[in-house]
């Protein structure tokens, strides 16, 4: 049925949700503000993920009691202002939080270079010989000067440190992320022809990425080099690989002032850290309170606005206008509802409903319950029926489960899809207000899909004697073996007189030869059964529609 009905401005949002009807905009000329209900949304949805990233639970919606009452305008103004100054607030702490983790995972990168420099370094003034051997003598101009150096019988740091200084040796040290070590090793070799000496071992620890929060397992490694150039390069390999460069001194004394001031600098670092965590969640704690409950008035109220912006605006009545689809026997409801919300409102003006004739097509509307709805919604895939149309979805209930267990057919396996169905179906209430994954949230929404499946392959399973792939002898078999078997022959059974196999199949069919070709030819002459009826229907609708 087609109506027009000029009412009041909140009360077309309520009649929708509650009137089952399909609002058609007419010129659609009115265009209301959401810029408030949209960012306070926006807000909300930012909550939402920082508190799923803090791991702070939110509130149920279940536990307001006062959601149904709608918002007043002043509440929206108040709520957008509340929320934009939460934002930001929430916004700079975690802006200051990534700030300082980020300060946290340099320093703690750099007191590892730190560390490990120091036998690196140690290594590379008294074992020259090693580093000899890392480079080819003809094209490694700086091993034959340090090889030089080290005849002089130099011992002790200060002695190799002023070998560094006269060679003209520099090192590049930093981290990188363990799984490009490799790689990093190849084109530095590739691109430096082998003139370089690098020493690298493995953070012990992970560094938690303070971006994605994600653990990352690195590397800590030195490079010692001759010339400014080669050092330059091999700079710019690092940070093209995604290495931390840092600095590291040469003297002992310089790095354990170094390791110390790193060490003062994490302490304080941490402190500040925790600080601005707790502070954030206490923030997020004491918003998750309420969000729900905001939730639900910014997603009213925008549905309110939504659904205005589908009428018309008489400007000389100062009422608003809307044409509308609902069912016939919903009308009465339609009017009963209008008048409740006038008699609430304490409105003079009357809402007035006038049904409209028109040789438009309606739209196809199909009420559904908790059972139905699935069933209609595998319908609906495939393709909407047409109005006055029969609805297949409602033979679906039965010959879309009955299809699946004449292929599924085993009473073992459909008994336990019968329980996992009836589990969720007596949890139901609690499943409905718990987030589920995608996947358990399809199986939840087909649960009465489930239930059916199971309970018919549970009967396909008896037809077939099938449970657990394995057949069950409730009954004696119709077929009777002869008394006498000679190996190598081969048997036949016959029949027991008149009896028959009370249900199903018999049970001795799963040891026959010709089991398969028996039971395959049942299968395919059932198909054949179920298809002509599946089509029969369809068949009638075409030729009644003559379409």
């Amino acid at each position: 049925m087609l109506f027009n009905v000029p009412l009041p401005k909140r009360s077309a949002a309520w009649i929708m949700w509650n009137g089952s009807c399909v609002w058609l905009p007419i010129w659609n000329t009115m265009f209301l503000d959401r810029k408030a209900t949209d960012a306070v949304l926006s807000s909300t949805g930012y909550f939402h993920s920082q508190m799923d990233k803090a791991g702070i639970p939110m509130r149920s919606s279940s536990e307001f009691t006062d959601t149904l009452a709608a918002p007043l305008a002043s509440e929206i103004d108040e709520l957008a202002e509340r929320s934009e100054s939460l934002e930001q607030r929430i916004a700079s702490l975690n802006d200051s939080y990534e700030t300082l983790k980020k300060r946290e995972v340099e320093l703690t990168e750099w007191r590892w270079v730190l560390r490990e420099a120091g036998g690196f370094f140690d290594r590379a003034h008294t074992h020259t010989e090693e580093i000899r051997q890392s480079f080819d003598n003809d094209e490694a101009p700086l091993l034959r000067d340090v090889e030089q150096q080290s005849h002089r019988g130099q011992n002790g740091e200060a002695q190799g440190q002023q070998s560094f200084l006269e060679m003209n040796i520099g090192f590049v040290a930093g981290v990188i992320p363990r799984d490009r070590i490799g790689a990093f090793e190849r084109i530095l070799w590739r691109t430096l022809r082998g003139n370089l000496y690098m020493n690298q071992s493995e953070i012990p620890e992970a560094i938690i990425d303070p971006t994605t929060n994600e653990e990352s397992h690195k590397n800590v490694f030195v490079i010692f080099a001759h010339g400014k150039n080669i050092i330059a390069k091999i700079r710019k390999i690092s940070e093209s690989l995604g290495a931390s460069l840092y600095g590291v001194d040469e003297n002992s004394e310089l790095r354990r002032d170094q390791i110390h001031e790193v060490n003062t600098r994490l302490s304080d670092v941490g402190n500040v850290l925790r600080n601005t965590k707790n502070t954030l969640d206490a923030e997020l704690t004491q918003i998750a309170r309420s969000l729900a409950a905001w939730m639900i008035i910014v997603r009213k109220e925008k549905a309110v606005y939504d659904t205005l912006n589908r009428f018309s605006y008489d400007q000389a009545r100062k009422t608003l206008i809307a044409e509308a689809w609902c069912p016939t026997n919903s009308l009465p409801l339609i009017k009963s509802t209008l008048q409740d919300v006038n008699d609430r409102a304490g409105l003079s003006v009357p809402t007035i409903v006038n049904q409209i004739r028109t040789n438009k097509t309606p739209p196809t509307y199909v009420r559904t319950n908790k059972f139905t709805e699935a069933f209609q919604t595998i319908v609906n895939a495939y393709g909407i029926p047409k109005y006055s149309e029969a609805n297949p979805g409602l033979y679906t209930i039965v010959t879309f489960p009955f299809l699946f267990a004449v292929m599924f057919g085993d009473f073992g396996h459909g008994a336990l899809m019968t329980l996992c169905a009836a589990a969720m179906i007596f949890w139901e209430r609690k499943l409905q207000k718990t987030k589920l994954d995608e996947l358990t949230y399809m199986a939840f929404y087909g649960r009465y899909i489930m239930l059916m499946m199971g309970l018919f392959s549970m009967y396909t399973g008896l037809i077939y004697n099938d449970i657990f792939s394995k057949s069950f002898t409730i009954f004696s078999s119709q077929w009777k073996w002869p008394e006498i078997i000679h190996p190598g022959q081969a048997v036949e059974a016959s029949l027991k007189g008149d009896y028959r196999f009370p249900f199903g199949l018999d049970w001795n069919w799963h040891e026959a030869e010709n089991s398969l070709l028996f039971t395959n030819s049942l299968k395919m002459k059932m198909s054949i059964l179920l298809g002509w009826s599946h089509v029969s229907p369809s068949i009638q609708s075409i030729v009644h529609r003559k379409n």
